[in-house]
């Protein structure tokens, strides 16, 4: 029995490939195929460049506030759809459908209706020089390129998207090969927005099609998201044409939790920061630092919840509220990671095997790790895992806590659990990253800035000054009296 087969999405409607290359896509709750996609050849290719350069001439004199009304509409329908856009979500991804009910989807549409709403507010500014004066215009800078990763597809796609498309760019976006099924949807519900053809398109593939959009000479900016290996390459093959970039790449995050912290909050961040979407979160606290004065404390409740609380199996079931690995390559990937950490001498409290739950057979589940008694010089403390690992150390003093937290070349998160606001503050304003919480974890609305310090990346998604980032400042000076001239 023949496979479904998703096609890209180009100016308004599927295209079909004439390479026939296709790559199959399995459902990693429980390693079967489900369907096939077509990977984006050059006729398509050209197809997605054609189509976006004429449907920018439009799109960039349309008036911001009917982009602002058009995708007001997008995100009344991702919300509409929003629990048929989660099924699909959790068949790419192995998330658990409670999640993907309350937040992939969700998510996405708070950051459209964001930036629909900012759309009309974008102005220059205008200055008298005694006679002549000069104004300046925000213009969109073109056709944008984003390239998103598999842990949140849709969500992704609406991050990259709504910023580009609300100051009058259009986009053409890259999902994983691994998770494409989002990006499709969200550019069939533009479609139906209103939003004209051409403007979001579609095209699916492996690292050559991203390596072919951060190259295109049409192409003005790339943003991308995903690990720093990665980001390097795509910043590196961007510069060649100077195109501008976003990257949010990855984490090595820490939480320090201080003695005074309410323990239970304390345990809920560390469990969310490591065991959410089954670890696969660029953002997570997987270097838990804990005072030693509540070590016993915060480990005992720890580890009672996790092994009580934790339910792996079906992604389907609702119940469930612990996913599987994005695929099996992976998975032995993090199972490598495991085994480093007992070799190098981390106490493994609990978890560290695979499991195949009796409703998820074939699936690609690992158990919520932890690892104990951690040292800052172990591989599992110093690399990211992407995987349910979580590394918990000690420290004795604040000045030590940061001084440790801070060494790594990673700065994309950081968390604060105290109840002394005066240490709060203090603390998280010397910790070395873009992301910071204070008796909370993970939470990203739309109206907040996200993005790395270091190697964690390169500007910011989300938020006012995001919007700013897909435009360019044109000034006009006007010439109001006569000139002068030596000639």
């Amino acid at each position: 029995m023949s496979l479904p087969r998703l096609q890209n999405f180009i100016d308004g409607q599927f295209m079909a490939n004439k390479s026939g290359e296709t790559i199959t896509v399995l459902n990693p709750g429980t390693g079967e195929a489900i369907y096939e996609i077509e990977v984006a050849d050059e006729t398509v290719q050209q197809a997605a460049i054609k189509s976006a350069r004429s449907a920018f001439k439009d799109w960039a004199v349309t008036p911001a506030v009917e982009r602002a009304r058009i995708l007001h509409r997008a995100a009344a329908l991702l919300r509409e759809h929003n629990d048929e856009l989660a099924k699909h979500e959790v068949l790419d991804t192995g998330k658990p459908l409670q999640e993907a009910r309350e937040v992939d989807v969700v998510t996405g549409a708070d950051v459209i209706e964001f930036f629909a709403s900012l759309a009309p507010t974008q102005v220059g500014q205008q200055q008298d020089l005694g006679g002549d004066f000069y104004y300046t215009r925000k213009e969109p800078l073109g056709i944008c390129a984003g390239i998103g990763a598999w842990n949140y597809p849709i969500q992704i796609a609406c991050w990259k998207s709504a910023p580009a498309l609300a100051a009058g760019n259009v986009m053409i976006f890259k999902p994983s090969e691994e998770t494409p099924r989002g990006a499709i949807e969200l550019a069939k519900i533009y479609i139906e927005a209103g939003v004209p053809a051409g403007v979001f398109n579609v095209v699916i593939g492996d690292g050559e099609v991203g390596q072919w959009l951060t190259q295109h000479e049409d192409i003005e900016k790339v943003s991308f998201t995903g690990e720093v290996a990665t980001g390097r390459k795509v910043v590196e093959s961007a510069a060649s044409t100077l195109k501008d970039v976003t990257m949010e790449l990855g984490g090595k995050s820490p939480l320090l939790v201080f003695e005074d912290a309410d323990i239970s909050q304390a345990v809920s961040a560390a469990m969310l920061g490591n065991f959410f979407t089954q670890g696969e979160v660029c953002t997570n606290c997987t270097r838990v630092f804990v005072h030693e004065s509540v070590m016993d404390a915060f480990m005992d409740e720890l580890v009672e919840r996790t092994t009580k609380n934790i339910r792996a199996g079906d992604p389907m079931d609702p119940d469930v509220n612990f996913g599987a690995m994005i695929s099996k390559p992976h998975l032995d990937l993090v199972m490598d990671y495991i085994e480093k950490g007992k070799k190098e001498g981390a106490r493994l409290v609990t978890g560290g095997n695979t499991i195949s739950p009796d409703d998820a057979k074939g699936g690609f589940f690992v158990e919520p790790t932890i690892f104990a008694d951690c040292t800052d010089d172990m591989t599992i403390v110093k690399e990211e895992i992407f995987g349910p690992v979580m590394s918990v150390l000690s420290f004795r003093d604040e000045d030590e806590a940061i001084r440790r937290a801070n060494n790594t070349p990673l700065g994309l998160a950081a968390g604060v659990m105290t109840q002394n606001v005066t240490r709060a503050h203090r603390v998280i304003h010397q910790l070395q990253a873009g992301i910071c919480w204070v008796n909370s974890w993970g939470a990203s609305p739309a109206e907040m800035p996200v993005g790395g310090y270091k190697m964690s990346g390169i500007g910011r998604e989300n938020g006012i000054e995001t919007l700013n980032q897909y435009t360019q400042t044109k000034s006009v000076y006007m010439g109001m009296v006569e000139l002068e001239s030596p000639f």
